[in-house]
Protein backbone atom coordinates (compact mmCIF):
# COMPACT_ATOMS: atom_id res chain seq x y z
CA UNK A 1 0.00 0.00 0.00
CA UNK A 2 1.43 3.32 -1.20
CA UNK A 3 0.82 6.62 0.99
CA UNK A 4 1.36 10.18 0.64
CA UNK A 5 1.74 12.73 3.69
CA UNK A 6 0.13 16.07 3.90
CA UNK A 7 0.70 17.91 6.81
CA UNK A 8 -0.83 21.51 6.96
CA UNK A 9 1.93 22.70 9.42
CA UNK A 10 0.13 26.08 10.64
CA UNK A 11 -3.29 23.43 11.72
CA UNK A 12 -0.87 20.50 12.90
CA UNK A 13 1.14 23.98 14.91
CA UNK A 14 -1.72 25.75 16.56
CA UNK A 15 -3.77 22.21 17.51
CA UNK A 16 -1.43 20.02 18.93
CA UNK A 17 1.89 21.40 19.08
CA UNK A 18 1.46 24.91 20.34
CA UNK A 19 -1.47 23.30 22.79
CA UNK A 20 1.57 20.66 24.36
CA UNK A 21 3.89 23.36 24.32
CA UNK A 22 6.30 22.22 21.84
CA UNK A 23 8.32 23.63 19.26
CA UNK A 24 8.02 22.58 15.89
CA UNK A 25 12.26 22.31 16.05
CA UNK A 26 11.88 20.38 18.95
CA UNK A 27 9.23 17.79 16.84
CA UNK A 28 10.73 14.39 14.98
CA UNK A 29 8.45 15.16 11.57
CA UNK A 30 10.27 12.19 9.96
CA UNK A 31 9.53 9.39 13.22
CA UNK A 32 6.40 11.20 13.27
CA UNK A 33 5.75 10.55 9.07
CA UNK A 34 6.73 6.74 9.64
CA UNK A 35 4.31 6.77 12.70
CA UNK A 36 1.50 7.77 10.26
CA UNK A 37 2.54 5.33 7.27
CA UNK A 38 2.27 2.50 9.44
CA UNK A 39 4.73 0.23 7.52
CA UNK A 40 3.20 1.64 4.62
CA UNK A 41 5.03 2.50 1.73
CA UNK A 42 5.98 6.83 1.53
CA UNK A 43 6.08 7.17 -2.28
CA UNK A 44 8.82 9.32 -3.86
CA UNK A 45 8.27 13.02 -2.67
CA UNK A 46 5.29 11.56 -0.63
CA UNK A 47 6.21 13.96 2.76
CA UNK A 48 4.67 17.79 2.30
CA UNK A 49 4.48 20.44 4.91
CA UNK A 50 2.71 23.11 3.82
CA UNK A 51 2.91 26.53 5.95
CA UNK A 52 2.90 30.11 5.81
CA UNK A 53 6.15 32.00 5.95
CA UNK A 54 7.86 34.44 8.54
CA UNK A 55 8.45 37.47 7.34
CA UNK A 56 11.03 39.76 9.45
CA UNK A 57 9.64 43.60 9.60
CA UNK A 58 11.87 46.54 10.33
CA UNK A 59 12.10 46.81 14.34
CA UNK A 60 10.40 43.56 15.43
CA UNK A 61 12.72 41.56 16.78
CA UNK A 62 10.40 38.94 17.66
CA UNK A 63 9.73 38.49 14.30
CA UNK A 64 13.38 38.25 13.30
CA UNK A 65 13.19 35.09 15.96
CA UNK A 66 10.11 33.40 14.15
CA UNK A 67 11.82 33.60 10.87
CA UNK A 68 14.70 32.44 12.15
CA UNK A 69 13.40 29.38 13.82
CA UNK A 70 11.26 29.03 10.97
CA UNK A 71 14.62 28.91 8.66
CA UNK A 72 15.61 26.26 11.07
CA UNK A 73 12.72 24.09 10.46
CA UNK A 74 12.92 24.18 6.95
CA UNK A 75 16.79 23.25 6.74
CA UNK A 76 15.83 20.30 9.09
CA UNK A 77 12.64 19.06 6.85
CA UNK A 78 14.97 19.35 3.83
CA UNK A 79 17.52 16.93 4.93
CA UNK A 80 14.89 14.27 5.41
CA UNK A 81 13.61 14.98 1.59
CA UNK A 82 9.94 16.52 2.84
CA UNK A 83 8.42 18.78 0.15
CA UNK A 84 7.86 22.02 1.75
CA UNK A 85 4.89 24.35 0.25
CA UNK A 86 4.83 27.65 1.68
CA UNK A 87 2.44 30.59 1.04
CA UNK A 88 2.43 34.45 2.44
CA UNK A 89 0.87 35.33 6.16
CA UNK A 90 -1.19 38.23 5.90
CA UNK A 91 -1.14 41.06 8.46
CA UNK A 92 -4.56 41.34 9.96
CA UNK A 93 -6.13 43.73 12.76
CA UNK A 94 -8.78 41.86 14.81
CA UNK A 95 -11.27 44.47 17.22
CA UNK A 96 -12.91 43.32 20.23
CA UNK A 97 -15.61 44.60 21.72
CA UNK A 98 -15.72 44.60 25.26
CA UNK A 99 -19.46 43.85 26.26
CA UNK A 100 -21.67 41.14 28.29
CA UNK A 101 -20.10 38.45 25.90
CA UNK A 102 -16.72 39.15 27.70
CA UNK A 103 -15.82 37.15 30.59
CA UNK A 104 -15.21 39.77 33.98
CA UNK A 105 -16.42 43.17 31.21
CA UNK A 106 -18.07 45.17 33.83
CA UNK A 107 -14.54 45.58 35.66
CA UNK A 108 -12.75 46.41 32.24
CA UNK A 109 -15.64 48.48 31.27
CA UNK A 110 -15.10 50.38 34.75
CA UNK A 111 -11.30 50.79 33.89
CA UNK A 112 -12.05 52.42 30.76
CA UNK A 113 -11.27 49.09 28.48
CA UNK A 114 -13.88 49.32 25.37
CA UNK A 115 -12.04 47.62 23.26
CA UNK A 116 -8.88 45.26 22.50
CA UNK A 117 -7.21 45.61 19.31
CA UNK A 118 -4.74 43.10 18.41
CA UNK A 119 -2.73 41.78 15.76
CA UNK A 120 -2.73 38.59 13.79
CA UNK A 121 -1.58 36.64 10.92
CA UNK A 122 -3.64 34.50 8.32
CA UNK A 123 -2.43 32.36 5.88
CA UNK A 124 -3.88 32.40 2.64
CA UNK A 125 -4.02 30.03 -0.32
CA UNK A 126 -2.56 26.65 2.29
CA UNK A 127 -5.76 24.82 1.68
CA UNK A 128 -5.53 24.87 -2.20
CA UNK A 129 -1.87 24.25 -2.54
CA UNK A 130 -3.02 21.38 -0.16
CA UNK A 131 -5.93 20.63 -2.43
CA UNK A 132 -4.09 20.90 -6.03
CA UNK A 133 -1.17 18.67 -4.44
CA UNK A 134 -3.99 15.68 -3.55
CA UNK A 135 -5.53 16.10 -7.44
CA UNK A 136 -2.33 16.39 -9.03
CA UNK A 137 -1.00 12.95 -7.39
CA UNK A 138 -3.85 11.11 -7.66
CA UNK A 139 -4.23 12.02 -11.14
CA UNK A 140 -0.40 10.69 -11.71
CA UNK A 141 -1.40 7.72 -9.42
CA UNK A 142 1.33 8.51 -6.71
CA UNK A 143 -0.44 7.20 -4.02
CA UNK A 144 -3.06 4.54 -2.77
CA UNK A 145 -4.09 6.33 0.53
CA UNK A 146 -3.68 9.95 1.49
CA UNK A 147 -2.66 10.89 4.57
CA UNK A 148 -4.02 14.49 5.66
CA UNK A 149 -3.03 15.95 8.73
CA UNK A 150 -5.43 19.04 8.54
CA UNK A 151 -8.87 19.72 10.72
CA UNK A 152 -9.62 22.67 7.87
CA UNK A 153 -13.20 21.89 6.59
CA UNK A 154 -12.42 23.84 3.35
CA UNK A 155 -10.90 20.54 2.40
CA UNK A 156 -14.27 18.45 2.59
CA UNK A 157 -15.41 18.80 -1.43
CA UNK A 158 -11.34 17.78 -2.53
CA UNK A 159 -11.81 14.68 -0.18
CA UNK A 160 -15.04 13.73 -1.63
CA UNK A 161 -13.58 14.65 -5.27
CA UNK A 162 -10.27 12.16 -4.26
CA UNK A 163 -12.20 9.42 -3.12
CA UNK A 164 -15.48 9.57 -5.48
CA UNK A 165 -13.64 10.66 -8.84
CA UNK A 166 -10.38 9.03 -8.56
CA UNK A 167 -10.96 6.07 -6.34
CA UNK A 168 -8.16 6.60 -3.45
CA UNK A 169 -8.73 6.77 0.11
CA UNK A 170 -8.13 9.51 2.45
CA UNK A 171 -7.08 8.80 5.57
CA UNK A 172 -7.94 11.78 8.31
CA UNK A 173 -5.74 12.48 10.96
CA UNK A 174 -7.51 14.48 14.05
CA UNK A 175 -6.42 15.35 17.52
CA UNK A 176 -8.43 14.76 20.64
CA UNK A 177 -6.34 16.72 23.36
CA UNK A 178 -8.02 18.18 26.62
CA UNK A 179 -7.70 21.64 27.98
CA UNK A 180 -5.40 21.60 31.31
CA UNK A 181 -7.05 24.71 32.51
CA UNK A 182 -9.83 23.84 32.73
CA UNK A 183 -11.47 26.67 30.00
CA UNK A 184 -13.10 25.08 27.98
CA UNK A 185 -10.44 25.14 24.88
CA UNK A 186 -10.53 21.38 24.18
CA UNK A 187 -8.83 20.20 20.75
CA UNK A 188 -11.23 17.87 19.20
CA UNK A 189 -11.33 16.18 15.78
CA UNK A 190 -13.42 17.74 13.34
CA UNK A 191 -16.76 16.08 12.55
CA UNK A 192 -17.43 16.77 8.90
CA UNK A 193 -13.99 14.84 8.04
CA UNK A 194 -14.36 12.11 10.21
CA UNK A 195 -17.53 11.27 8.10
CA UNK A 196 -16.19 12.06 5.08
CA UNK A 197 -12.64 10.13 4.92
CA UNK A 198 -12.44 6.26 4.69
CA UNK A 199 -10.14 5.91 7.48
CA UNK A 200 -9.62 8.11 10.45
CA UNK A 201 -7.02 8.24 13.59
CA UNK A 202 -7.54 10.51 16.38
CA UNK A 203 -4.15 10.86 18.07
CA UNK A 204 -4.23 12.32 22.13
CA UNK A 205 -1.14 13.74 24.32
CA UNK A 206 0.82 10.61 24.36
CA UNK A 207 1.18 10.24 20.50
CA UNK A 208 2.76 13.45 20.27
CA UNK A 209 4.89 13.31 22.81
CA UNK A 210 6.55 10.64 21.76
CA UNK A 211 8.10 12.59 19.02
CA UNK A 212 9.26 15.29 21.15
CA UNK A 213 12.75 15.89 20.81
CA UNK A 214 15.46 17.53 23.72
CA UNK A 215 14.81 21.32 23.06
CA UNK A 216 16.94 22.64 20.17
CA UNK A 217 19.79 25.39 21.07
CA UNK A 218 18.99 28.21 18.83
CA UNK A 219 20.85 31.93 18.96
CA UNK A 220 17.72 33.48 18.45
CA UNK A 221 15.01 31.81 21.16
CA UNK A 222 11.28 33.00 22.80
CA UNK A 223 9.35 31.84 25.11
CA UNK A 224 7.51 28.64 23.47
CA UNK A 225 4.01 29.13 21.84
CA UNK A 226 3.53 33.28 22.09
CA UNK A 227 1.72 33.38 19.23
CA UNK A 228 1.06 32.15 15.31
CA UNK A 229 4.61 32.94 14.81
CA UNK A 230 6.32 30.91 17.21
CA UNK A 231 7.29 27.50 15.68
Amino acid sequence: MRVQIFIDGGNFHHLALMTLGIRAIEFDFDAFAGFLADGRTITENGKRFYIGTVRERMGDERSKRAMARQTQLFNILKKTAWQIKTSKLRERIERVVIDSRVADFQRMRGAGITEVVYQTFREKGIDVKIATDLVAAALDNKYDVAILVSSDTDLVPMVDWIRFRFKKKVEYIGFSIPDKLGNGNDVKPTQSLISRTDIQRVLVESDIRKFQLPTQPTILDLPTAMSRLDL
